[in-house]
């Protein structure tokens, strides 16, 4: 086990935000090198990356999920209120049904990906097939599909369903992890490129231009200098909505788990599906009030930057070095990503759907209501619902689709 040069989180703390910081204030600079640079690299990206090089050489604590709670559990949801405020429903609905077809063509990805994955892997280590106990390689897939399709408590069941062992399915949150967050990197710096890849695919993103052009002439006409009474009154909503989604979890979670443990499948004896769902709702009923105006204030901003130390959050988790302790397992999940990756773009290309509905389909089901909206801000901040709305769906099909693909899993291997 390596040494970690600081694991006090106020200090991790202190050092995410001096590289967010130092990111923000280079990708303003008007030096040629960091105009150029930010040309290819988004900044967005960076965030997420320089934490993750923390963790992997041992500068902060990687395991220590401090930080990662407090910002997915408060921050998260604080932004999600703030973004939501100046939700625009008509011009969501206007974005069509193309982000639900690119979403379940990432599940169908995930679903077929596995198969596809474990026989060529196989095909060279012939040793993946053949184990039928706790710790086969073919059980420890199907917690990966639950957390790809779903999220954690998707996972969790598959653990359970299928009598996954400690060690595969130690080995398969680490294929997890680093693989998703890879392939969130991915997307970010695609994010970057969404206009030239867009222009290329032919797609037709007018109806994202347009609603970024409104919010953006929205702003333009109605922003004003944010007083102190201002920001103190966004983190009171925010942060008041986010307690009130606690009260909300900390009853309607338990309440679901004790008295219909049936519908565990639907995630609803989640504390953290409860938060999101409520502040998100409670989000959008507050743009339809008065309390909307906190837009011209700048509330969005706020939440902006919320998601982004959470974005830091998730990258110090990341540790790039791990992919050589279990390789094999690593190749695994490479291909499997590769086949969700690839059917997308190729969906993306049948139907012209623009990247962003590309994107955000796939977080939406690899990474969940936590980076979902993250992936969906980077294209633009009032789109981050949408990310939200896809992956509370992605939790509801979450454990059926796991299933279909453990099934599949077994009858491959040999069960």
């Amino acid at each position: 086990m390596q040494q970690v040069l600081f694991t006090n989180p106020a200090t991790v703390l202190g050092l995410l935000m001096l590289v967010l910081g130092a990111v923000f204030y280079t990708h303003q600079s008007r030096h040629p090198f960091w105009q150029k640079f930010y040309q290819f690299v988004p900044a967005l990206l960076l965030c997420y990356f320089i934490p993750s090089l923390l963790n992997s050489f041992g500068v902060i604590d990687g395991e220590d999920k401090t930080l990662y709670y407090m910002a997915s559990r408060f921050l998260l949801p604080t932004a999600l209120v703030l973004l939501t405020l100046k939700l625009d429903l008509r011009a969501i609905a206007r974005l069509g049904p193309k982000a639900i077809i690119m979403f379940f063509t990432g599940t169908l990805g995930i679903v077929i990906g596995a198969p596809i994955a474990l026989l060529v892997t196989s095909a060279l280590f012939p040793e993946l097939l053949g184990d039928h106990g706790p710790e086969a390689v073919w059980r420890g897939m199907t917690t990966v599909a639950g957390s790809w399709i779903g999220g954690g408590a998707n996972q969790t069941a598959m653990k359970e369903i299928y009598g996954v062992g400690d060690t595969i399915f130690s080995a398969m949150i680490a294929v997890d992890v680093i693989v998703a967050n890879v392939w969130m990197a991915v997307l970010l710096f695609m994010a970057g490129k969404a206009r030239e890849i867009d222009a290329a695919n032919g797609a037709d993103a007018s109806a994202i231009e347009s609603l970024k052009q409104r919010m953006s002439h929205w702003e333009a006409n109605n922003a004003r200098m944010a007083h102190l009474n201002d920001l103190i009154f966004i983190v009171a909503i925010g942060f008041g909505v986010t307690g009130l989604a606690h009260v909300g979890a900390d009853l309607l979670g338990p309440w679901f788990e004790l008295n219909h443990p049936e519908l565990e499948r639907y995630s609803l004896g989640s504390k953290f599906f409860w938060i999101i769902v409520i502040a998100t709702a409670v989000g959008i009923g507050l743009s339809l009030t008065r309390v909307a105006k906190l837009e011209e204030a700048g509330a969005s901003k706020v939440g902006s930057a919320f998601i982004y130390v959470l974005v830091a959050t998730i990258g110090m988790h990341m540790d790039i070095k791990a992919i050589l302790d279990s390789p094999v397992y690593f190749l695994l999940g490479g291909i499997w990503m590769l086949v969700h990756a690839s059917l997308m773009l190729l969906m993306a290309k049948l139907i012209k759907a623009p990247l962003f509905y590309m994107a955000v389909g796939s977080q939406a089901n690899v990474g969940g209501a936590a980076s979902a909206p993250v992936v969906a801000s980077a294209f633009h901040p009032s789109l981050a619902p949408v990310g939200v709305l896809l992956a509370v769906l992605g939790y509801a099909v979450g454990t059926y689709m796991a299933w279909f693909c453990g099934q599949i899993l077994q009858v491959l291997a040999g069960g």
